[in-house]
């Protein structure tokens, strides 16, 4: 039996997880419908159609979190202000009225500082999720096409920063000059350490660097793995050599798939402590924990293994 639905739907994928009354996952549906390929009213017939699929009837609850809660989502769920509880997230979820169907989105995070503002929506989640079900406290990092540095302090999101690092290395990758000679797809691990030591080590010579990897394609010196790779070292290098917690300091990462294993390989030539939490797992968790608070009366729901 499906107890309740969880999704975390971002800017460019689409995650759903049926969760039984045990807290385990039955079910999981995946796709790129994320909030920038989709319209306002077509959210609710993409969940409709991934819901139809698991044969979740109209009494399964449903809670979201991400991009569908954005200003341009299904329905802007607004921000949160520091500093956060991050207990009290559900509290602030907003319904969403579709088809006698209770579905909720949980809010973002705002930083509101005219001098150095900042938003987050969907990492607060994973946030609530690894601090119920791992005790997670102090600096985490959480790598993806905007990277989220955060404090916690005693379950109190105190501070975030945002770094545009996945977007960057895509508009780089895609979009530049360098375009013609990056294959994402080719590793090259010596490669890419080079790239972050370099960043750590100087990061004011960056852009000066990334002109030697077209220079060094041209010239035959470099090749499409070595140029891929180095670009995507000198850049998360970058992001640690500006990082909130300093270089060399205990940081949690959580992240999954490749994210996590080069994350993992900078901040150890940073010089840090690395503990890892698959960021899927933090972010059903903290589902769960929001469906806990949300639906109290309806179940008595464990935090999703």
């Amino acid at each position: 039996m499906i107890r309740y639905i969880a999704v975390d739907w971002g800017t460019s994928s689409f995650r759903l997880w049926a969760i039984d009354v045990e807290g385990q996952v039955r079910n999981t549906r995946k796709s790129g419908q994320g909030m920038s390929t989709l319209a306002p009213d077509q959210f609710g017939p993409v969940l409709d159609t991934h819901l139809a699929a698991l044969g979740a009837g109209p009494g399964v609850p449903v809670v979201i979190c991400g991009m569908a809660g954005a200003r341009t989502g299904w329905r802007d769920a607004g921000y949160l202000d520091l500093p956060l509880p991050l207990d009290t997230l559900a509290e602030a979820a907003i319904r969403v009225p579709h088809e006698g169907r209770d579905i909720r989105i949980l809010p973002g995070v705002a930083r509101r500082e005219a001098a150095d503002p900042d938003v987050m929506r969907g990492e607060e989640t994973m946030l609530l999720g690894a601090l119920r079900r791992f005790g997670l406290e102090g600096t985490v990092c959480m790598p993806g096409t905007h990277s989220k540095w955060a404090r916690l302090d005693e379950g109190v999101l105190t501070r975030f920063e945002t770094a545009m690092t996945g977007e960057a290395f895509a508009l780089l990758s895609r979009q530049s000059t360098l375009s013609a000679f990056v294959d994402p797809a080719q590793v090259d691990d010596r490669a890419f350490g080079d790239g972050v030591k370099a960043a750590l080590d100087q990061p004011e010579t960056l852009l000066r660097r990334l002109f030697h990897l077209r220079a060094g394609q041209l010239l035959g010196l470099v090749d499409g793995a070595e140029v891929a790779s180095r670009l995507s070292g000198l850049l998360i290098g970058l992001e640690l050599a500006g990082a909130p917690s300093g270089k060399g300091a205990e940081v949690t990462l959580i992240a999954s798939g490749v994210l996590a294993d080069r994350y993992a390989q900078a901040l150890d030539l940073a010089g840090g402590g690395v503990r890892l939490l698959d960021a899927d797992r933090a972010v059903r968790a903290g589902l769960a924990v929001a469906a806990a608070g949300l639906w109290p009366d309806e179940m008595q729901l464990e935090t999703t293994r």
